[in-house]
């Protein structure tokens, strides 16, 4: 008799897993169709926003912070400031560094409050070792995800670049201006590269001119590539020629640089991995210990030289992540 309900039930998951399980592939499937018709500035015109301020949002505007903040920090935020155009965050400045700043804090505030509720008393070592790990947590990994994100649109970027210049060289050769060419990528291109020129195109239709509108997307995505481009665009502005011909030329080399790129990075991947779990493994440690036995690092805080002995661990860390991210970063 007590089958008959065990069956319902098993029937009714299966049927709830299935439905929720097409509603993710239809979401999914819907959006990749939507990105591969229209790129993301087009889809902010088209739902209203103004050209002038996607433009604003999308740049994001210019790092105004380097005037005012000393040295490495002004530095720190003009690379910040960089990665989050790359990587596509729309937010203000002031959001995101409200949320950077916050973040630690409120962490910060709830492993206090857990170990209060746990009955334990507030030494120096917990809370410096509550303060590391807020700041890991709240400003590090945010920080990683960031960079992880700029990084792979980036490289998609990259991967793009060749197929935009084939479609301008068939616009030139069609007769079509330069700024009509450009404007065929801004709606024949997916993201990022459509957007990126639909950002060309709307600062030349402001007044700005074509090669520095081009030079601005190149520095704001430190692609080399496109630093060729906008070369063999002014070198064929002042001494004539064919157009067309020179920048076909131009996509074959940057095939084939990408070509030799991606061998050496599958010659590579392997330490590349090794360099990564590295890098993540003591923070995995940190993590897993933590959860599953707090009790573990609480009472080694209360030690009197934890203060000391983790700061130096945490130092060694950092230090080894900058030396293996030094190590594998491949010039080709």
């Amino acid at each position: 008799m007590d089958i008959l309900p065990r069956l319902l039930i098993l029937i009714t998951i299966t049927a709830a897993v299935m439905i929720i399980a097409g509603v993710i592939a239809n979401a999914v499937i819907n959006s990749r169709r939507q990105g591969d018709a229209i790129n993301r500035r087009l889809g902010m015109i088209e739902s209203g926003v103004g050209r002038e301020e996607t433009m604003l949002r999308l740049r994001r505007g210019d790092f105004d912070g380097k005037t005012f903040l000393p040295g490495f920090l002004g530095k720190w935020g003009e690379n910040l400031h960089r990665r989050l155009v790359q990587a596509g965050v729309t937010q203000s400045n002031g959001q995101l560094i409200v949320t950077l700043v916050s973040l630690p804090l409120v962490l910060f505030v709830i492993f206090l409050l857990i170990n209060l509720l746990m009955g334990g008393i507030l030494t120096t070592g917990r809370i410096f070792l509550f303060a590391v790990l807020g700041a890991v947590f709240g400003v590090l990994l945010p920080t990683a995800i960031i960079n992880m994100r700029a990084e792979s649109r980036r490289k998609k970027l990259e991967t793009q670049f060749p197929v935009a210049l084939d479609i301008f060289v068939r616009g030139l050769r069609a007769g079509h201006p330069v700024s009509a060419a450009l404007e065929l990528l801004t709606v024949e291109m997916p993201d990022p590269i459509g957007s990126e020129f639909g950002l060309v195109v709307d600062e030349v239709t402001y007044g700005a001119d074509l090669r520095d509108a081009l030079e601005e997307m190149a520095e704001r995505w430190d692609v080399d590539d496109i630093r060729m481009f906008v070369v063999s665009l002014s070198v064929q502005n002042e001494t004539g020629g064919n157009l067309a011909e020179i920048l076909d030329n131009l996509s074959k080399v940057i095939r084939d640089r990408h070509a030799l790129f991606m061998k050496v990075r599958a010659l590579s991947s392997e330490g590349r991995m090794t360099a990564v779990m590295l890098s993540l493994l003591p923070l995995l440690a940190l993590t897993i210990v933590f959860i599953g036995n707090p009790a573990f690092f609480l009472e080694v805080a209360d030690d009197a030289a934890f203060v000391p002995s983790f700061g130096v661990l945490v130092l060694m860390w950092v230090i080894g992540i900058m030396w293996i991210r030094k190590l594998i970063d491949l010039k080709v």
